[in-house]
């Protein structure tokens, strides 16, 4: 193993939180760029669906798991000195990857004009062509995402953070450029965007993991067994076969904003994308960071270590989730007008994304905790409970969106999103603590208790500040944003210590 200095859990989140940080804002200038060139219209929407069978095809191949079920597996062999043979594993279990993403990706191309078809019924032909034309140019690079997740798995069983948290910022930076090179040299138009996606995703979330995994010690190594790519298959095949509400809810604004009209996929997308915002820096970050540390300590079997350590990640997540829940809330008005409000975007469209982000912005303490519990899940190589619950919280999503669709169009889609998430977190909380100790999860909902009124309390407090200093154009909004922002975390902080959150001080270490 490569024995250069690593990081603690503590350095490990910093880095991690950081580099989110960094992506998180770039996604909200990349967001400020669409805002400004196509609005929230047809061109964006338009752009926004482009990237639906290609992330469905990362979903196929677990992608999006693809470096949480790959460490287990290396954890094991690298924890008993097995280090030849974790070399060897990886590099059947890449050679297998491989293959099969070129093979998907080829098939997805020649089909994609039908797929589209079926899955936007409700748009005009000339849009779906347009569609059809974007998503051939956006599919390859889920080759270059794919197979970069496992050069990020080497990484972090290394627990080496720094180039796989430079991917997001990199991929952020080409779609960009893309789009501000598209706009200088032409009409803006989706398609600089995606050309911008695809570099991004070339250097970023292949090239640059790739140089990461072989800093970290990465070695090529032939004649390994079927075992390893058997073992393998069977950990990724839940997270294949099974289409959890935490990956498909990003596709639910795409899919279900063609019922509500022109520009819906484009609202419901601004409007959740600054809500992702704090669940990058607080759940991803928490979730990420912590993964690596869960991993070694089910392999070396240290079963209560293992749940303290859960518990004190997933608290201190829960807790400042809920004070990010009450600083969008108060300041979600300003904060559109500031990040948005230019260009081809309206001080009306400012009204409809705003009043979508206050449904959104709930869900964010229930990111927190199920990014955090599911990789305990994960780590213990427990795979089908977090996605058997999940699929069947999809399942249940469906009818559910579609209900609050048609009876309240786009705030419908933005609550149901919130709901579902909500039930998946609750019901995959209830099994962690069923298979660990009751104590936990009383400690989970003791740090809640004590953070609701804090946060509540703290939104009222910002709202009212934001009322006095708000007004209607982006640069005025700015004082509002500052102050309630400002009043949000005093309130949050000052109340926490008066009914004594441990967490907000744990929460500078964790």
């Amino acid at each position: 193993m490569n024995q250069r200095k690593v990081l603690g859990l503590g350095g490990a989140t910093l880095v991690v939180s950081v580099s989110i940080l960094v992506s998180r804002l770039l996604g909200v200038l990349r967001e400020t760029v669409l805002a400004a060139t196509l609005g929230v219209s047809t061109a964006g929407d338009v752009y926004r669906n482009a990237f639906v069978v290609p992330d469905l095809l990362n979903y196929l191949l677990a992608g999006g798991f693809l470096s949480i079920t790959l460490i287990p597996v290396l954890s094991r062999r690298f924890e008993a000195g097995e280090d030849q043979q974790a070399w060897q594993d990886f590099t059947s279990v890449f050679r297998t990857i491989g293959i099969a993403i070129v093979a998907l990706t080829g098939l997805l191309i020649l089909a994609a004009d039908p797929l589209v078809r079926l899955l936007f019924p409700s748009l005009a032909n000339t849009d779906v062509a347009t569609i059809v034309e974007l998503t051939r140019l956006a599919l390859p690079a889920q080759i270059f995402l794919v197979l970069g997740a496992l050069f990020m798995a080497v990484s972090y069983t290394q627990r080496r953070f720094l180039f796989p948290a430079l991917a997001p910022v990199v991929y952020n930076v080409g779609i960009i450029a893309g789009g501000l090179i598209g706009a200088a040299v032409d009409e803006p138009s989706p398609h600089a965007f995606v050309w911008g996606a695809v570099g991004g995703a070339l250097v970023g979330n292949f090239a640059m993991q790739w140089l990461g995994a072989k800093r970290a010690g990465l070695r090529w190594r032939g004649g390994g067994s079927r075992d390893a790519v058997r073992q393998y298959l069977l950990l990724a095949l839940p997270l294949m076969i099974g289409q959890s509400i935490t990956v498909l809810d990003e596709q639910f604004p795409r899919l279900f904003g063609q019922l509500v009209g022109e520009g819906g996929t484009s609202a419901l997308t601004f409007a959740r994308m600054l809500n992702m915002l704090p669940v990058g820096l607080i759940a991803q970050a928490a979730g990420v960071a912590s993964f690596p540390f869960l991993a070694r300590l089910a392999a070396r079997g240290e079963v209560a270590e293992l749940g303290e350590t859960t518990l004190k990640a997933v608290r201190t997540a829960a807790v400042v989730g809920l004070g990010a829940t009450a600083l969008l809330i108060a300041t979600a008005e300003p904060l559109v007008r500031i990040i948005y409000q230019w260009g081809a975007f309206t001080g009306e469209d400012s009204r409809l994304v705003s009043g979508l982000l206050l449904p959104f912005s709930l869900s964010i303490p229930a990111w927190a905790i199920h990014q955090v519990i599911g990789r305990w899940f994960y780590a213990n190589q427990r795979m089908w409970t977090p996605v058997v619950i999940g699929t069947t919280v999809t399942l249940a999503a469906i009818p559910l969106t579609l209900f609050a669709a048609d009876q309240w169009g786009l705030p419908g889609i933005a609550s149901a999103s919130t709901v579902v998430i909500w039930l998946y977190t609750l019901v995959l909380t209830g099994a962690w603590v069923k298979s660990t100790n009751r104590l936990l999860g009383q400690g989970l909902l003791e740090s809640m208790l004590r953070s609701l009124p804090a946060a509540a309390a703290a939104a009222v407090a910002g709202l009212w500040v934001v009322g006095q200093l708000g007004g209607k154009e982006p640069l005025t909004g700015i004082p509002a944003l500052i102050g309630g922002t400002a009043t949000v975390i005093a309130v949050f902080w000052l109340i926490g210590r008066v009914v004594r959150i441990p967490e907000l001080v744990r929460a500078r270490t964790a």
